[in-house]
């Protein structure tokens, strides 16, 4: 089955950043980050898939440093519940966001951009670190 293009998804509590693949699962790049004070997550995801054509939905999973599941694991997965009611016919799977965040800021600092003026640049740009370790085959995690 085509994997591609595919949704990546930064979960967080006030913004959700958004980035997707290419057709040929080659190249990740940003597309929005969702307020989620403004606007409904999960029926934006619901459009944007739509939009995009997308055959698979990538997100994010925050492990502790020991790779154990905690608090914050059980909101992102419980997310993903209301993402995967939303488009069943869509695989979900998870991959570890360890310091996706992190390399995002470096990234962007990098490149001149300064992490207060750019908070919804750097949750598309985590986005971006999501796929790409999709695409580079790293671990998979167990869905729900």
């Amino acid at each position: 089955m085509e994997k591609h293009p595919a949704l990546g998804i930064d979960y967080g509590t006030a913004r959700i950043g958004i980035a997707a693949t290419d057709d040929c699962g080659i190249l990740a790049h940003p597309v929005e980050s969702i307020d989620v004070d403004r606007t409904d997550p999960v029926a934006r995801i619901v459009q944007l898939a739509m939009h995009l054509h997308i055959h698979t939905l990538v997100l994010g999973l925050p492990l502790r440093l020991d790779g154990t599941e905690g608090g914050a694991c059980a909101k992102v997965r419980a997310f993903g519940a209301k993402l995967q009611a939303a488009l069943p016919e869509l695989p979900l799977v998870y991959i570890d966001e360890f310091l996706t965040t992190a390399d995002a800021r470096e990234k962007l600092h990098a490149a001149g951009r300064h992490a207060r003026k750019f908070k919804a640049v750097i949750d598309q740009a985590a986005a971006v670190e999501i796929l790409n370790r999709w695409m580079g085959d790293v671990t998979i995690l167990p869905g729900m």
